[in-house]
């Protein structure tokens, strides 16, 4: 008997959030690759109007920009969950969804939590709450919180909006205190990177647009028949924590704690990570992680860094496929 030389890996589906969008994102595999296409329609049906959405996901020069919170929400969510149901396709059996920001009710939709009208439901309420918020945004910090902790005493109207990574922290705020902190972390040498975002999401800021926990409270959320991990409690999600209504208002405006929740993840074991959403972001930082570094863990991104052509949208998924269906497939073993 030859034993198979490798077991198979334990897939875990990362869902990107706010940021990840592009002009686009992914419009190679729409009408190519069955399973996403109609998934996605499925999606934007939902939303109530979907050709306008669908008409500047595609389009060269949208009339609405993806950046804006009316298109990047509502179009991260519909194609992280075509890209989700994709892999699902495959017959890939992932151990655990982890999402960032909106990819967290991604994975919540595919881990059965909600159903696709009530997660839609819940992203078309988010998007109505943020949309007439002062303008604000995001900031990528090339630091630790505590590096970054002096200028926010400075500034008490900005706010950690994320930790992505040890030195990569993510502020949030309305436009002027975010311009006035941008200039002195520039003056102060460390290196800064604006988000796209047009809103300062997971600022408290936000608080009292998401005081209403009525839509909330109305929502069936059902036991995960996936582990859900949050990146906004850092660990997984039980049943009666998916039916706290206050969870899922808090997700606007609570920090996102990606970084904690991958590092206590990737120490159950190791894991094949998939990136299932707009570019490599995720990947990106998950391969800065010491077990992915050392080759315990792998990290693999279903979309390429930005496309430029439908083809490179398509060659990026038949080469995830490829490697996925490596890693996860159980070898008979074959006597000789």
């Amino acid at each position: 008997m030859k034993p198979s030389p490798q077991a198979p890996a334990d897939a875990v589906l990362l869902f990107p959030g706010q940021g990840a969008q592009y002009a686009r994102m992914a419009a190679g595999l729409y009408g190519h690759d069955e399973v996403f296409t109609d998934a996605v329609d499925e999606a934007l049906v939902l939303f109530g109007n979907a050709d306008e959405l669908r008409s500047d996901w595609l389009a060269q020069h949208p009339a609405v920009p993806v950046d804006d919170v009316r298109r990047a929400q509502p179009l991260l969510f519909a194609l992280g969950h075509a890209l989700g149901r994709t892999v699902l396709s495959w017959g890939v059996r992932p151990v655990a969804l982890l999402g960032h920001s909106v990819g967290e009710l991604v994975a919540a939709t595919l881990a059965g939590v909600f159903s696709l009208p009530e997660a839609v439901a819940i992203m078309r309420d988010r998007v109505d709450r943020i949309a007439p918020t002062p303008a604000g945004g995001l900031l990528t910090v090339a630091g630790t919180p505590e590096d970054v902790r002096p200028h926010l005493a400075r500034h008490p109207e900005i706010a950690v909006g994320a930790l992505n990574a040890p030195r990569q922290t993510v502020l949030a705020g309305h436009t002027a205190p975010l311009r006035a902190i941008s200039a002195e972390l520039r003056e102060a040498g460390i290196t800064i990177l604006p988000v796209a975002a047009h809103h300062p999401f997971h600022s408290p800021v936000l608080a009292p647009h998401f005081a209403d926990l009525t839509l909330y409270r109305n929502v069936t959320a059902h036991p995960p028949a996936i582990p859900l991990w949050s990146a906004f409690t850092g660990g997984p999600l039980d049943a009666r924590s998916v039916r706290d209504p206050a969870l899922w208002a808090s997700h606007p405006v609570a920090p996102v704690l990606f970084w904690p929740t991958l590092d206590r993840l990737l120490a159950t074991g190791p894991h094949l990570l998939i990136e299932a959403g707009p570019g490599q972001g995720l990947t990106t930082l998950a391969r800065r992680h010491p077990d992915v570094k050392r080759g315990h863990s792998e990290a693999v991104a279903l979309l390429p860094v930005r496309s430029r052509t439908p083809e490179g949208d398509r060659e990026q998924l038949s080469a995830a496929h490829e490697l996925i269906d490596t890693r996860t497939r159980e070898e008979v073993p074959t006597c000789v």
